[in-house]
């Protein structure tokens, strides 16, 4: 959260647009944290209604689905009521997203909480017996793997916005249209987490693809199709 707060913040300054980063960073995260549990309950009713305290209140159990569907909507109800077209501010997201997300998983990599890989033999192989979920094999640390990902897709972002932004003030050149950025966010991170996703240890149910693989499918193809409407228009 706080990562993406200075990002956000920087980006907002940047551009000249007055909104609150405090308000959007932590609006979003505090609903993404209540759509994670949420969509876990829902995903598995019986254990819910077995144990209904335990369930809810318990520090295991959150859906990165869920997250990203609450702390969306959160952040988008909130940038409507900015001075700024939506699609700009979703621009301005895009980067603090991204390295929030990155940052997000060294808390994964620190716990041993099972978002590891499968068993390899490669020399940075890592065994977690004390994590969350433990395990004495030497297997890929994916949390590691996708936040380097995360940074290089943070700074990727916020160089196409430095870009367009020195386009814009000079006055001269071909300006890259609002909503680039945001598009190429989808696509990059839906990317990454689907290729990552081949050696995580997560469960297959869609089509032989994991729900975060088969989510990131859908971001691509959103990115993509958001690309193609702007460069078109």
């Amino acid at each position: 959260m706080l990562c993406a707060y200075f990002v956000l913040r920087a980006d907002l300054a940047r551009r000249g647009i007055a909104a609150d980063a405090e308000t959007l960073i932590a609006g979003p995260c505090l609903a993404g944290i209540l759509g994670a549990k949420l969509y876990h309950v829902l995903e598995s009713p019986s254990e819910f209604f077995a144990d209904p305290w335990h369930e809810l209140f318990s520090q295991f159990g959150f859906a990165w689905f869920g997250g990203l569907i609450a702390g969306f909507a959160a952040f988008v109800w909130l940038a409507r009521r900015s001075s700024a077209p939506l699609i700009e501010m979703l621009d301005a997201g895009s980067p603090a997203a991204a390295i929030g997300y990155g940052v997000g998983r060294i808390g994964c990599f620190l716990s041993g909480d099972g978002d590891y890989g499968i068993p390899t033999s490669l020399p940075w192989g890592m065994s977690f017996p004390n994590g969350l979920v433990p395990t004495d094999q030497r297997v890929h640390p994916t949390p590691i793997y996708e936040f380097l990902a995360a940074c290089a897709i943070a700074w990727w972002l916020w160089r196409m916005g430095s870009r367009r932004i020195a386009v814009a003030e000079s006055g001269s050149g071909v300006i890259a249209s609002q909503g680039e950025i945001f598009a190429a966010y989808l696509v990059t991170t839906g990317v990454a987490r689907f290729l990552v996703e081949f050696i995580r240890i997560n469960p297959r149910s869609f089509l032989g693809m994991s729900n975060a693989q088969a989510v990131s499918a859908v971001s691509v193809v959103a990115g993509a199709v958001l690309w193609w409407r702007l460069r078109k228009r």
